[in-house]
């Protein structure tokens, strides 16, 4: 009961909103010590991927005998998923230690007419404080939202990382690519190296910052590139990277072309990292520690009679790599979609994208306050698909799909990341998946 206390009582912080800036969580960190300039980070951002490169980072830097701090949001099913050390969510026992000792902080910066951190400035605060008491090596830090004004931006990282850029969070970000760009942008630091896998305008933007902080750039696909070799079996995929330092055939449990690109992005960052103290890793290693990544809810298949796979495809050009890989990997299949969106992403774009490839579209509601006009998203299906339903129920919709599927057909869940998550634990815990 402790523990549901303490998550209450984070979850309860959502009330202070999104509220980007630094300010809080600089004094926060101060009043706790500084714990983050006593730790050798990598920061991670971009678009999409950010969260898989993470994952693949602190994978390999974890195969190579490193202790190793990976901070990611959201999480899917458990709180404790976003702190994590060498593979092992921070135990709850000790999630609630935490949130006991920072809670005094904050009720202090409020009497001293400090506005209150946001919930996910107390979660940076929380993972930066559990990584320094835990003694880890290294941190893989997701940015959680743009980069310039997010709270993890609060550190100077060892090496700075941005995946790609695409439009996203337009409220906050900026209306153009070339504004996003550049305030994800924001996270390069002065002399620090930069490895990115943008391209068009937002490359030249992003090269463009890092000449500016006289940061050496790495631009993947260019300094370092990859093959496909073999389309995926099982849940896996075999594929070439051409990185800094070597050529690693690395065999991915994660399926999609874009993990490709995320994977030789984590290989060039963690190249990068252990070069400036003169050190590298085997390609064996580096093989080892992709071939035991795990990233839940991205192109994951979780049964196969019917083969039944989700995807958090909450964006644009989400939507458009999911796409790509249906087409690719389950070409042939008829599909029966279970599709959730937030009310603030561009639906009718992603409805576009998807739609075509459906032979039925079940519409469903993400449990979120976001989700808004959400049976919105059937209106937009009927475009393309004859047969909509509409269930506001996830599990009632994951259900109807299943006794709907033939065991040969694909059922596909996607669109928000708290839809997916929900579908995802109903799966495994009827013992489908």
């Amino acid at each position: 009961m402790i523990y549901e206390q303490s998550i209450d009582y984070l979850k309860g912080l959502t009330k202070f909103g999104i509220n980007l800036g630094l300010g809080r969580i600089e004094e926060l960190l101060r009043r706790l010590g500084n714990p983050h300039r006593r730790l050798k980070i990598v920061h991670i951002g971009g678009t999409n991927g950010k969260g898989s490169t993470t994952a693949m980072v602190a994978s390999i830097l974890g195969a190579a005998g490193y202790k190793v701090g990976r901070f990611t949001s959201p999480h899917l099913h458990s709180y404790t998923e976003r702190f994590v050390i060498n593979g092992v969510a921070i135990p709850e026992i000790k999630l609630v230690e935490l949130i006991s000792y920072i809670k005094p902080f904050l009720e202090e910066m409020v009497s001293d007419g400090y506005e209150h951190p946001t919930e996910f400035e107390v979660s940076t605060a929380l993972a930066l404080v559990y990584f320094e008491r835990e003694a880890t090596d290294y941190v893989v830090l997701e940015v959680g939202m743009g980069g310039a004004i997010d709270s993890t931006n609060i550190v100077t990282p060892l090496v700075s990382v941005i995946t790609n850029v695409s439009l996203d969070h337009v409220d906050y970000l900026g209306g153009t690519v070339e504004e996003i760009a550049r305030v994800k942008a924001g996270i390069i630091k002065q002399n620090t190296p930069v490895i990115t896998a943008a391209e068009g305008s937002p490359l030249e933007i992003i090269r463009e910052v890092a000449k500016e902080k006289d940061c050496p750039l790495v631009q993947i696909g260019k300094q370092a590139t990859w093959v496909s070799d073999k389309s995926f079996l099982a849940g896996q995929q075999k594929f070439t990277v051409y990185g800094l330092k070597d050529t690693y055939h690395i065999n991915l449990p994660l399926i999609g072309e874009h993990q490709q690109i995320n994977a030789a992005t984590a290989i060039a960052g963690v190249e990068v990292l252990l070069s400036l103290k003169g050190e590298c890793l085997s390609p064996q290693t580096i093989e080892e520690g992709l071939s035991m990544v795990k990233w839940p809810g991205r192109l994951e298949i979780l049964t196969h009679k019917p083969m039944t796979i989700i995807d958090g495809a909450h964006n644009l050009a989400g939507a458009i790599v999911l796409r790509r890989a249906l087409e690719k990997y389950f070409s042939g299949r008829s599909i029966i979609m279970i599709l959730g969106m937030l009310a603030d992403k561009e639906r009718a774009k992603v409805v576009a994208e998807l739609a075509p490839l459906a032979k039925t579209i079940i519409v469903t509601r993400s449990n979120s306050p976001r989700a808004g006009d959400w049976q919105r998203v059937a209106q937009y299906a009927r475009e393309y698909v004859k047969d909509v339903m509409v269930e506001e129920c996830v599990e009632k919709a994951v259900e109807l799909a299943l006794n709907n599927a033939g065991s040969e057909e694909l059922v596909c869940i996607t669109g928000s990341l708290y839809m997916i998550a929900e579908a995802r634990q109903f799966l495994i815990s009827k013992d489908i998946a």
